[in-house]
């Protein structure tokens, strides 16, 4: 095990998956508010108030799931992020005391493609987003706007992804204060689009239904940003303390996306047709209610807010690259992760004849084993009392072991059983996926007011941390009793 100088003698943060050295630790807790604020006050939250409206349910229906799923989900994400001031290491590395330090790679390569996807799909929509508005503002937005958006986007986030923590702290801080501003912005130009007795007419929907918006908020949301939580606490103070930690993960990533969701959702009832575009082209959607002169700075915003989120992912997907054992720099492994998300982005731009709805589909397929490493790492977290032994997270021979079969098993069998209980709602485009459902036969089949509730993530997530919390409590105590050499 070796230590890392986090800073080194240039802008670059040169810390790897090593463990970061107690006098680079130097983060307070309140730190985590700019991170998280900043990579989710993108006024894109707002897309999902059509989305929700989608699964058929009411207003009040709607804003009950989406305030319930954000906090919830992003509560998850503090509860993990413990592990990082415990261990000071990124969150894959973490996750080695409770699948093994081998075995952590069966989750490692979940996490590094559902990071790669979302950071691809956040760098599509920005260099999307540029298009329709620069179109809207009478120009040309084909291909040689689309091919100079995706140039600025790819740079901005490989940039920030290699310089490393520091710079992305301070980048997100400032970022905060530009995209919260024009967002508030924004929401006060579009009040007048909202018709609240349209809006109030809307039915109220199956508890199947309301479920499966509760899914897709929560995978979304705090879900899709689980998998790297303890990545932006490595250097937080080990007196820090947990309520602390999870108090700022979770207000700092809730309280932007919260309203901009439910003026999403008082948007999209309003007016059926701006709910349909959203579905295509969700920042184009949203700006074409807005007067032309303020569409220069409200692209400004989309995109930097869709960059900042793209950053953190990208920043954490190479910490992960190296976990799985790939030796090479932390800066490369962010440059290769960044190559892949350009890469990504100029075949869906300039090439894919569809890809919204197969890539949807794929993050399914991902959300459920993703999810049953959650409650697996989550589990393991609540059940551990002291710091990690951080020489054994590096070594197959210390008190973590190399295979956590016990992990393993229950994230496989987890993930069976949610596979069948979740439907691709897209089969025409997604064929491929049209294996799952297979339990659903159960629930009322795939017909029934169950079918599109996805239930398949909540039983990997909520089976995966019963089974864990106690099958493996025995064990954690018997390796927390082990004296370091």
């Amino acid at each position: 095990m070796t230590t890392a100088n986090a800073t080194g003698s240039t802008l670059i943060e040169h810390a790897g998956i090593e463990i970061i050295p107690e006098s680079e630790r130097n983060a307070k807790p309140r730190d985590l508010f700019w991170p998280w604020f900043a990579a989710n006050v993108s006024v894109f939250g707002m897309s999902y108030g059509a989305w929700i409206l989608g699964f058929g349910i009411s207003f009040w229906q709607a804003a009950l799931v989406s305030v319930i799923g954000i906090t919830v989900s992003f509560f998850l994400c503090g509860v993990i992020a413990i592990a990082g001031k415990r261990g000071s290491a990124p969150t894959m590395v973490l996750s080695r005391a409770a699948f093994g330090v081998n075995g952590q790679k069966v989750p490692g390569i979940v996490s590094w493609l559902t990071s790669i996807g979302w950071e691809t799909y956040l760098a599509i929509l920005a260099v999307l987003a540029t298009s329709s508005i620069i179109t809207r503002l009478g120009g040309n937005g084909g291909t040689a706007v689309r091919l100079g958006a995706t140039v600025v986007v790819a740079a901005l986030i490989v940039g920030a992804s290699v310089l490393g923590y520091h710079t992305i702290m301070k980048l997100q801080s400032v970022l905060t204060w530009l995209t919260g501003f024009i967002t508030i912005l924004y929401v006060v130009l579009t009040l007048g689009h909202i018709d609240f007795a349209t809006v109030g007419s809307l039915p109220n929907g199956s508890l199947g239904q309301v479920l499966g918006a509760l899914v897709m908020v929560m995978t979304g949301f705090g879900l899709g940003w689980i998998n790297i939580a303890a990545d932006w606490t490595r250097y937080q103070k080990r007196t820090a303390s947990d309520g602390s930690i999870i108090f700022w993960n979770t207000f700092g990533a809730s309280v932007a996306p919260i309203p901009l969701v439910l003026v999403g959702l008082l948007l999209a009832g309003s007016d059926p047709a701006l709910s349909e575009t959203i579905n295509f082209d969700p920042l184009g959607a949203l700006a074409s209610i807005l007067p032309v002169w303020v569409l220069i700075p409200f692209l400004l915003t989309a995109v930097l807010a869709l960059v900042s989120g793209a950053v953190l992912g990208i920043y954490s997907s190479g910490l992960t690259l190296i976990s799985l054992g790939i030796k090479i720099p932390r800066p490369a492994a962010a440059a290769i992760d960044g190559a892949i998300l350009t890469l990504g982005t100029i075949y869906v731009v300039f090439f894919a004849a569809n890809f919204v709805e197969p890539f949807q589909s794929f993050l399914i397929t991902l959300g459920v084993p993703l999810a049953s490493w959650a409650g697996i790492l989550i589990a393991d977290i609540l059940r551990r009392r002291g710091d990690y032994d951080e020489e054994a997270l590096f070594d197959p021979k210390g008190r973590y072991g190399a295979w956590d079969w016990t992990s393993i098993g229950t994230m496989v069998v987890a993930s069976v059983i949610g596979w069948g209980f979740v439907v691709n709602a897209f089969s025409e485009s997604a064929t491929w996926n049209n294996w799952q459902g297979y339990l659903l036969f159960l629930i009322g089949g795939r017909e029934g007011d169950w079918a599109y509730a996805n239930l398949g993530v909540f039983f990997s997530l909520v089976l995966s941390f019963v089974v864990t919390y106690f099958a493996r409590a025995r064990k954690i105590r018997a390796q927390e009793t082990i004296s370091r050499p």
